[in-house]
């Protein structure tokens, strides 16, 4: 099994989706100073404990800081049969700090 990675200029018309999570993968008080629109913390560090809240038919995007945390967490759940994109770049590619 695989996921994709989606470029920050595709995660617009994943925003306010039906059956669409973003996940934001930061600590809180990253994610209380700027996150993408409709995007809910769960730090990875309690991914693991949170995941039986996530519907199998819903698509989960996940996100960090530059990308790495969030490859790991697509990694780890699209074993357990998720559907899952992680953002290329994290939330520094989204603000524009990155070329993507």
């Amino acid at each position: 099994m695989s996921f994709d990675t989606i470029k920050t200029s595709e995660i617009t018309k994943y925003i306010g989706r039906r059956n669409v999570l973003i996940i934001d993968l930061r600590e809180r008080e990253e994610f209380l100073a700027g996150h993408i629109p409709t995007a809910v913390n769960i730090p990875y560090e309690e991914l693991e404990d949170e995941k039986y809240r996530f519907k199998r038919n819903c698509l989960l995007i996940f996100y960090c800081d530059r990308g790495n945390i969030s490859l790991l967490a697509a990694r780890d759940l699209i074993k357990d049969g998720y559907n899952i994109k992680s953002l290329y770049g994290g939330i520094r590619a989204y603000r524009g700090k990155l070329e993507c």
